[in-house]
């Protein structure tokens, strides 16, 4: 072969490799290749790699990013609770800026968020792996980040990635365990940021708490100060009103360290040096008889290299006298002398070397100084501790307590805990209040200032527990209300509240009963809820919606102030809310027109948020059943509470669905699977969900002759999506955001609940730009299970209704 032919075959050569995957650069994937099984992409210095792998003895295929020198470390999974079954998966961007991965039909197994609006012509996206370990979607033309993986982490915290939540629009980041070395998918154990109160991070074991980190300190977390003398590491917490995150860098170049959250629950962190060829175990959180959360009871402290590790804080004893004889303080202790609540009765006692007590619902305040602290909590008769929030400036900022003291543990630390106490039990050594002058004459002007309120809860007081009635036993007898601290309040004292339940006070009535407005002798504005003795809703039902919301606190749930059962009656006392409920407004042709676009935008996050809280941010795991728009109130800023938990049921997570006999809700609002099978879960509240938005979207009601989902449906079928809208509203500037609002509702209210997004999905779709499913038809009443053509949800449903060997014992309508 001559020389002539040679160059040519060489230029032909590269002519084509020019448009080969294997032309471009290890670390990119541009808009028009493909990565499929068998590629992978490498990072600038070779690093890590993306690709698709097969984690232990599983032979499901996953896409992930592992570090080069340690294939079996891998710090990222995209497709972790939807696997391949072979190895035709392929990863491709599309034109508007989303990672698109396919299996071999054709079906979309995962995909990116795109937060991109713009024309596809002029958008250029490109995947590129950074040595980091972030895999970065931009757009070449803007230079701006789409999406990146350090948003979504799965099991591993690396160098620059945060642990967080943005306080402004709740996005937040946080850990999850694989479920197994061979199953990446979402297992029980998470990391995420406590935002109640001081940062820290808590490890969760599904809904329960099984350790934490401590307080961010200023300099680390309280609970982890050996970390310091490794002094390789940089720790960074940044903390503001819009934002609170962690993060972690090394202080060398050639270093690289991981946090990884194993599948046990157990947090390891590794480092490795260059030339990087393995990892080593740089700290392991102790295992000792103070690891587990809240090892010893409300204000006790844990000591672990003691026999026994629980103690008594100083002026606090055991609960009872055999515990205090065997010295067993796991149960908590008691105050041995009551406050004063003034500087000459009080005073503080420090605890030196402490990791400080769980903060969640801790008071902060940054901009003051430990000494106004001090004063604070002396002239405060609630709070029972104080620390220094920052003991990087020998101490300022104020974290103070108003609850009991939890978890509680001594460590290697310098951190010091000032718990109030009578000063009788302080002897000699104790410490007198810095600023005791100042606090006498602060609390003098503060008690006056405060002795007509003080007034009023000692008037209540006293009459919510003059009386109680003879059915009050019922109360005594159940021991789930154990600890629940609701006042129960006096017959009289409702009566007089609401002038003998007067027609004049009367705000709404519903199968329950009636709700009435009242006011106490102090001032407050209260609802009263007066069950019917005919209501659906019996004793039962009565103590559930009192137990549950005794335990719950959120500003998207309704609170519940109290309770009364004297003389046949049932009652519940709420606070009051001042624009009635939702229904009041969006089915009423002339006040659903003070209900803007944007005011019902925030109602509607505002639901989604109090669900969300129901069904996983409580302790209590809560399906809610009833969710409609006469249950959810408004209050004076129009911010949404959902109320009526009558119906509402506990699970577990590891549930998933829960059977009943008896089925009780309100018709269009209820699931099939619920209606046909008394299967009840989170989904069916998340269709309740898509019924209610589509409601609020129409200003219609899904019921009687009017099946709003069938309309829905249709208008979606023919792309006119826009006549969905209420007729109040201008539509031309919301039309992308109404399409977006009217997709989520659909999906939420499709037929299969399997099918149905989770509450945390919906949050997520409503509030950004992800990439949306098509929604299925939704349930019309006609197809499954044999019904009827003529049959749909306007049914009498006080009747039994049987069809292929399936009945349902009752259906009661609301």
């Amino acid at each position: 072969m001559n020389k002539k032919m040679t160059s040519k075959i060489f230029t032909i050569t590269l002519f084509l490799l020019s448009f080969s995957p294997l032309a471009i650069p290890i670390d990119t994937l541009l808009s028009a290749q493909n990565l499929t099984d068998g590629e992978t992409l490498l990072s600038p210095k070779s690093v890590l790699e993306l690709g698709f792998f097969s984690p232990g003895s599983s032979r499901n295929r996953f896409l992930g990013v592992w570090f080069k020198f340690a294939p079996d470390t891998v710090i990222w999974v995209a497709n972790r609770d939807c696997p391949l079954n072979n190895t035709s998966g392929t990863l491709t961007l599309n034109k508007r800026g989303s990672i698109m991965l396919y299996d071999s039909t054709g079906r979309i197994v995962w995909s990116s968020s795109s937060n991109s609006s713009s024309d596809a012509n002029d958008f250029s996206p490109i995947l590129h792996l950074d040595d980091s370990g972030n895999l970065i979607l931009k757009d070449q033309t803007s230079n701006s980040i789409i999406w990146q993986s350090f948003d979504h982490p799965t099991n591993t915290l690396l160098a620059g990635m945060k642990v967080g939540k943005n306080l402004r629009t709740g996005f937040e980041t946080y850990l999850t365990s694989w479920k197994s070395r061979d199953d990446p998918s979402e297992g029980n154990y998470r990391i995420e940021m406590d935002t109640g109160g001081a940062p820290e991070l808590i490890i969760w074991d599904r809904s329960q708490i099984i350790g934490r980190s401590g307080i961010w300190n200023g300099k680390y977390f309280s609970g982890a100060p050996v970390l310091l003398g490794f002094n390789i590491l940089n720790f960074i917490c940044m903390w503001d009103k819009d934002k609170v995150s962690y993060e972690f860098e090394p202080k060398l170049n050639s270093t690289l360290s991981i946090l990884v959250l194993h599948e046990s629950g157990k947090i390891q962190r590794y480092i490795s040096y260059q030339p990087h060829q393995t990892w080593s175990e740089l700290w392991l959180p102790l295992e000792d008889s103070c690891s587990q959360y809240a090892k010893c009871g409300p204000f006790s402290i844990c000591q672990s290299d003691d026999v026994q590790p629980c103690s008594c804080l100083r002026g606090f004893e055991p609960l009872t006298t055999l515990e205090g004889y065997l010295r067993n303080t796991s149960g908590g202790c008691k105050r041995r002398l009551p406050l004063g609540c003034s500087a000459d009765s009080d005073g503080f006692y420090p605890i030196e070397g402490v990791e400080l007590p769980y903060s969640h619902n801790a008071t902060i305040d940054a901009s003051i100084s430990v000494t106004e602290c001090e004063i604070r909590c002396l002239m405060n008769c609630s709070c029972t501790a104080y620390a220094p929030l920052d003991i990087t400036r020998q101490g300022s900022g104020c974290i103070m307590w108003q609850t009991v003291l939890t978890d509680t543990r001594y460590v290697e630390d310098r951190q010091v805990l000032y718990v109030k106490v009578s000063k009788s039990e302080l002897g000699t050594n104790h410490r007198i209040p810095r600023a005791a002058t100042i606090g006498i004459i602060s609390s003098s002007i503060i008690l006056v200032l405060l002795i007509s309120s003080i007034a009023c809860l000692l008037w209540m007081k006293k009459m919510i527990y003059s009386k109680r009635g003879k059915n009050l036993k019922y109360f005594e007898r159940n021991e789930s209300l154990q600890g629940t601290d609701l006042p129960v309040f006096d017959m009289d004292m409702i009566l007089e509240a609401t002038d003998n339940f007067s027609n004049t006070n009367k705000l709404g009535e519903g199968g329950f009963g009636i709700v009435y407005k009242g006011q106490l002798p102090c001032g407050q504005e209260i609802a009263v809820k007066r069950l019917s003795r005919e209501s659906v809703q019996g004793l039962n039902e009565f103590m559930n919606e009192v137990l549950l919301l005794a335990k719950l606190q959120h500003r998207n749930l309704v609170r519940l102030l109290g309770c009364c059962i004297e003389d046949n009656e049932r009652l519940l006392i709420y606070e009051f809310m001042a624009n009635k409920s939702l229904n009041f407004y969006i089915f009423d042709s002339t006040r659903r027109a003070s209900l803007n676009w944007t005011m019902r935008l925030e109602i509607i996050i505002g639901i989604v948020r109090g669900l969300l809280y129901l069904h996983q941010d409580s302790r209590l795991n809560i399906i809610h059943r009833d969710l409609k728009a006469e249950n959810v109130l408004l209050d004076e800023q129009m911010n949404p509470k959902i109320s009526d938990f009558g119906t509402a049921r506990l699970f577990k997570r590891e549930q998933g669905v829960i059977n009943t006999e008896t089925v009780i809700g309100t018709r269009g609002y209820m699931p099939p699977e619920y209606i046909l099978e008394g299967a009840i879960s989170v989904k069916s509240d998340v269709y309740s969900f898509g019924v209610l938005l589509l409601e609020m979207i129409s200003g219609k009601k899904n019921q009687g002759n009017q099946n709003l989902l069938a309309y829905a449906w249709k208008l979606w079928e023919e792309g006119n999506i826009i006549k969905l809208l209420d007729d109040v509203i201008e539509c031309s500037a919301f039309a992308t955001e109404l399409m977006r609002y009217v997709h989520v509702g659909l999906l939420c209210v499709q037929e299969c609940a399997y099918d149905r997004p989770s509450m945390s999905s919906v949050f997520t779709m409503l509030s950004s730009d992800t990439l949306l499913q098509d929604p299925k038809n939704p349930w019309d009443g006609t197809r499954i299970r044999g019904f009827p053509s003529e049959w749909s949800y306007q049914h009498d449903s006080s009747t039994d209704v049987s069809v292929d060997q399936l009945t349902i014992t009752r259906i009661e309508g609301r």
